[in-house]
């Protein structure tokens, strides 16, 4: 693997990290809280830093169904995290406090609700919409030799469990109703454990990222086939 390559790794597994303790605020507290949104921030823009020729490709190729929906993904990312990084600023009473930037703390306080929400599920889709990536690397490992079928299934069945926890634990916090601001204050549970909190939303991405990544595989099996049906009817023409 290339230097250039394992420093995006090593960003990408930094920031999965940080945004799971970024969620886990009861556990945190303010003040920690701040510092991890500073340092997600910073990778953020390491991050499209290192991939800045994304941005230049975009005006080149052909646009179909699975591109448009990456770049819906990612700009969607962009968003968020610039409306996390700005409210987070406004808010903040640690880390940035001393810096000249104010603004209405009850409108910063609901975008920063809905944009940590948002930008949780999209960075999940996000990663599940590269889980290939991750993949291809796992099987580069192996050099070759293929897993037992039990096996493959068996890590199958365990994501899809892992998958089917994060959908109940969405369903029950409730988690749409503050990314639309139906609800202006989050409930946070402050005695529920370190380990129960974090847990919860390691499944919650799991299911996200499960998702993308079946969904991203159909889109391209069905693209593939469209395409070969195309073929097939130019060559008999």
């Amino acid at each position: 693997m290339k230097p250039k390559m394992k420093v995006k790794m090593g960003i990408d597994v930094l920031m999965t990290v940080l945004l799971l303790c970024l969620m886990a605020y009861q556990t945190t507290g303010q003040e920690l809280h701040e510092w991890f949104g500073a340092g997600m921030l910073i990778l953020f823009i390491a991050h499209n830093l290192l991939n800045i020729r994304w941005y230049s490709s975009l005006l080149k190729g052909k646009y179909k169904l699975l591109r448009i929906l990456q770049i819906i993904v990612n700009f969607s990312v962009l968003v968020s995290m610039l409306c996390l990084g700005f409210s987070g600023i406004v808010i903040s009473r640690h880390v940035f406090a001393a810096l000249p930037i104010g603004g209405p703390m009850a409108t910063a306080r609901s975008i920063h609700m809905a944009a940590s929400y948002w930008g949780f599920v999209l960075m999940s889709v996000h990663l599940g919409m590269h889980w290939g990536v991750i993949i291809g690397m796992f099987r580069r490992l192996l050099k070759g030799r293929k897993m037992p079928v039990a096996a493959v299934w068996g890590l199958w069945l365990v994501a899809a469990v892992i998958a089917g926890y994060g959908l109940v634990c969405f369903i029950q916090k409730d988690i749409v109703s503050y990314m639309f601001l139906k609800n202006q204050f989050v409930f946070l549970d402050f005695e529920q454990g370190a380990v129960s909190v974090f847990t919860e939303y390691i499944a919650m991405m799991g299911f996200w990222i499960f998702a993308s990544f079946y969904m991203i595989r159909g889109i391209g099996r069905i693209s593939g086939k469209h395409s070969k049906g195309k073929e097939k009817i130019n060559e008999k023409n």
